[in-house]
């Protein structure tokens, strides 16, 4: 069975808006302000020990348009890989071995989950984020706090009366960068 990863870049205030680029954001593209290679290394090995990369149509869309027509060991990986994007409005997709889910996506997602034998990463897609929380599909939550207070913007999780507690599995420190935290959903 797969393991379900939500990857995140995040501020200390928990924005995770517009990390890499966003038209009518103040502060688009905030990450770029720390770039530390350590960092980069960790989120290629990342992805590279994915099996499967889960995007919404929003990410889908900023993805596909910034990797296809590079090169390297991440784009090579993101280019080749299965993605699976869930949006009820994309058509079709053009980027390979992309397929598309629009109905029955909590079934179909834990089906994913069911016939993949590693680990599915799920990149930003706060939307797409929120429904697997809702759902309880997500089994690893991966957050790249970086130190800046944005002060305003979309954040990672919506409000919900809810609590869910995890368990902290995980921090790493990367130099100027951000801190790597890793939370493994708690079922106990």
């Amino acid at each position: 069975m797969g393991r379900l990863t939500v990857t995140s870049f995040t501020s200390i205030d928990g924005v995770s808006q517009a990390p890499g680029g966003e038209p009518d954001y103040a502060h688009t593209g905030w990450v770029g302000r720390f770039p530390d290679r350590e960092q980069f290394g960790w989120k290629l090995q990342e992805t590279l020990a994915s099996e499967v990369t889960l995007l919404g149509r929003i990410t889908y869309d900023s993805f596909y348009g910034a990797w296809p027509d590079r090169e390297g060991p991440f784009a090579d990986k993101l280019n080749t890989m299965k993605k699976v994007v869930v949006s009820t409005t994309l058509k079709s997709a053009d980027w390979s071995n992309t397929q598309i889910v629009s109905h029955d996506v909590a079934r179909t997602i834990a089906r994913l989950k069911d016939e993949t034998a590693g680990e599915i990463l799920v990149h930003g897609s706060r939307t797409l984020v929120n429904f697997l929380k809702r759902h309880d599909l997500i089994d690893r939550y991966t957050v790249m706090v970086f130190p800046i207070i944005l002060g305003s913007g979309l954040r990672l999780f919506e409000e919900t009366p809810d609590a869910m507690q995890l368990k902290l599995t995980d921090v790493q420190r990367f130099e100027d960068a951000c801190a790597v935290m890793t939370f493994d959903r708690d079922r106990t």
